[in-house]
């Protein structure tokens, strides 16, 4: 990648760079005054050498489509908000919590859950504000982890993330924390020693890495994968399910199996959020579900994520992939295999179960 490149945060930065196409509608101009906007110089450069109407341009430029709402569409769609005891802080699982320091990213994606609320000029957290929010942490024994989330963590200046890292670690319940990030996929440039370092400053750091396309995956982001996990950082993947991005099993086996040779293990893929305006990226879960089991016969366990659906209204995520028990009685489970094939089970710790003599 050219060194010097230069992002887009306007409709005209991005019809300069060549990629709105047919140019600016009055549509668009009014989705980019809704959205916020921004692409990096290496996803440019990305777009420019795949598809510049493929799975990762679709991800990142905006689209008329996005003015279309439905009833169901939310505005907090996965109930931050109702599980919010501090500013910043959101704690809907006992041993965990989020802490969103910041509103912006370094891109904003079209189809974020959270595009109500970050974007340039959104506030994060001032001093007093985080005080009260790792106070909260402090005070909450049950508190384990503590994730990273966003507007994306990995924008923060490494003296920042290094200050609050340091003020957890002398939190003796926190053990661990998890950063979720778009930065080494779009950004890999910023992932630098002194990055590293600031990452290393605190409780045990697991990277999550969000990335939806193989294409994603150029040399530069792999190489900044690389130096996260030579510094011994433990990296996951998460990705959304998205229609006209990756809803194929042959473009999510590639990521996932692109993932997995650069020692990431995929962890989430998202059934795509009740976000306003996204709807022409939602698949069905029926369609999820097919394809995490195609995945399933034809790709290594450690290449399949969990498929999950984070609830509205803020009751969490569950998983929705297909169960592989078909039914149970007395002790005895009919169970599928990974072709589809039902076999009978007998669970001899649950006894011997009926006489069927």
């Amino acid at each position: 990648m050219a060194a010097a490149k230069k992002g887009a945060r306007t409709l005209g930065d991005l019809q300069a760079a060549g990629l709105l196409g047919a140019g600016v509608t009055p549509e668009l101009a009014r989705v980019a005054e809704r959205y916020a906007v921004s692409v990096t110089p290496g996803v440019i450069e990305t777009i420019r050498g795949a598809d510049p109407e493929g799975g990762v341009a679709r991800q990142y430029l905006p689209a008329a489509e996005e003015l279309q709402e439905t009833a169901a569409e939310l505005d907090d769609p996965i109930g931050d908000g109702a599980h919010s005891p501090v500013k910043g802080v959101v704690h809907r699982y006992d041993d965990r919590v989020l802490l969103n320091l910041l509103k912006t990213c370094a891109v904003y994606c079209r189809f974020c859950f959270r595009r109500e609320m970050v974007g340039p000029g959104s506030r994060g957290l001032d001093a007093g504000e985080l005080r009260a929010a790792l106070d909260y942490i402090r005070n909450e024994p049950r508190i384990w982890e503590v994730i990273f989330s966003g507007g994306d963590p990995l924008t923060l200046s490494p003296r920042r993330l290094r200050a609050v890292l340091e003020e957890l670690a002398q939190v003796e319940h926190v053990g661990v924390v998890r950063f979720h990030t778009r930065v080494p996929a779009v950004a890999p440039e910023m992932v630098t020693d002194e990055l590293l370092a600031a990452l290393r400053s605190g409780p045990t750091a697991f990277v999550v890495l969000h990335v939806n396309h193989p294409d994603e995956l150029t040399t530069e982001v792999r190489a900044a994968i690389a130096r996260l996990v030579d510094a011994g950082i433990p990296l996951l993947s998460q990705s959304v399910l998205l229609k006209g991005v990756n809803n194929s099993a042959e473009v999510l086996g590639r990521l996932f199996r692109a993932l997995v040779r650069n020692r990431v293990k995929p962890y989430y893929l998202h059934h795509a959020d009740m976000a306003r305006g996204t709807g022409h990226f939602r698949t069905s879960i029926a369609e999820g579900q097919d394809l995490i089991d195609a995945l399933r016969r034809s790709h290594s366990g450690v290449c399949v994520p969990n498929y999950v659906l984070d609830l509205p209204g803020g009751a969490g995520k569950v998983p929705v992939a297909r169960s592989w028990i078909l039914g149970q009685e007395d002790g005895c489970y009919r169970l599928r295999d990974r072709h589809g094939a039902g076999h009978e089970y007998r669970d001899a710790a649950a006894g011997p179960g009926p006489d069927r003599g």
